[in-house]
């Protein structure tokens, strides 16, 4: 019998590429707190998803999105730089979780794309898009959710059921949706019409609450969910009211909607033992900037960084329209969207907050489950 043997340099080479290897994989398993996340929602959390939407308007494509990122280039995030989505995969030792609509476009050149997670998040979606005239110009929750689904399935036929239900049970299911539909409502008189804000916001959470469980029965078992935040109180809406003042209105039923939804998810985690919940009270947050922000490290709270007209706030962020230089001095960057800023300090209560903005526990709690 012929033995055939490598140089011993050649042999040293290979036992240190291989400890290496596992060294690494090691240290990145220790770095990565949870499998993956999947990421539904809105322009908060977009990364690029309507880039790939041919008939739509609404992409951060253009200066001065972008401007605070590495590249100074815009990267379909509508703001100067990260958003709560990058913010929340860095926070777990994730990569950002890449728009699903790139990639599907490569999933046949990489079956592991969906492995750590996908995001599904679209600028301008709603919970109730059949509400939406414009509804070609945003992927909604119910296309989102749909998406998801072919997720599953690849990752059923990757990983097998065992294996596929390992991740998705560990995984983090981030929500962040329901601006749009407020906003909406507001700027619709047929909706108006057609039904009054209670039946509004409750259709709302049963929808959305529709959807969760749908996840669940695919696999998802830790959801991170978000309220709506002050929507009455960003530039686009101050401008349209006396003295800049905020529309009370609309900030009331954000917080109908908010009530709705905690008690939804109550409910839902009566019914689903295994099912585990971090809701971050997004509308409290934001109020404590507007009337306190000095304690944070702002400024300005009525004005966008990047717009024209009153309160920089009569367009979105266009090459024609004025920037400011002291982005981190501001609450929005445009007429309805955080900076980095904000976003930052948002993740951080979300993340690592108190009951009093993250209940009944917060992500890194949800995380050690």
């Amino acid at each position: 019998m012929r033995v055939f043997c490598l140089p011993r340099s050649t042999m040293a080479y290979n036992i240190v590429f291989v400890a290496s290897f596992f060294l690494l994989r090691f240290n990145f398993s220790e770095a990565q707190m949870v499998p993956a996340m999947f990421v539904f929602g809105d322009s908060l959390v977009d990364v690029g998803n309507n880039n790939f939407l041919d008939l739509s308007v609404a992409k951060a494509t253009l200066p001065y999105y972008g401007i605070d990122l590495p590249t100074k280039k815009p990267a379909g995030r509508f703001t100067n730089g990260m958003n709560a989505a990058d913010f929340l995969a860095k926070k777990v030792g994730l990569p950002t979780s890449p728009p699903y609509l790139s990639l599907v476009n490569e999933f046949s050149k990489n079956k592991m794309s969906f492995l750590t997670g996908a995001s599904f998040a679209s600028g301008g979606a709603r919970i109730l898009d059949r509400t939406d005239p414009y509804a070609f110009q945003s992927v909604h929750l119910t296309q989102q959710v749909d998406y998801f689904s072919t997720v599953y399935e690849d990752l059923y036929i990757q990983l097998g059921s065992s294996g596929a239900e390992r991740l998705l049970s560990k995984a983090i299911f981030a929500i962040v949706i329901g601006n749009n539909d407020i906003l909406g409502y507001f700027r619709s008189s047929d909706l108006r019409n057609e039904t009054t804000p209670r039946q509004y916001v409750d259709s709302m959470v049963l929808t959305l609450e529709a959807k969760l469980k749908y996840l669940y029965n695919r696999g998802a078992r830790k959801f991170v969910i978000t309220g709506i935040a002050t929507l009455g109180c960003c530039p686009a809406r101050r401008s349209e009211t006396k003295n800049e003042e905020c529309n009370e209105e609309m900030n009331y039923w954000s917080v109908k909607y908010n009530e709705g939804l905690v008690s939804m998810l109550h409910e839902l985690k009566s019914d689903l033992k295994d099912l585990y919940y971090s809701y971050f009270d997004s509308y409290k947050v934001l109020l404590n900037f507007i009337q306190n922000p000095a304690a944070y490290g702002f400024v300005e709270v009525k004005a966008a960084c990047c717009g024209l007209g009153t309160l920089d706030a009569e367009i979105f962020c266009l090459p024609i329209a004025n920037y400011c230089s002291n982005r981190s001095d501001h609450v929005f960057f445009d007429r309805v969207h955080p900076t980095e800023a904000t976003y930052r300090i948002f993740v951080d209560h979300i993340f690592d907050g108190s009951s009093q903005y993250t209940f009944p526990m917060n992500m890194r709690q949800l995380v050690a489950i």
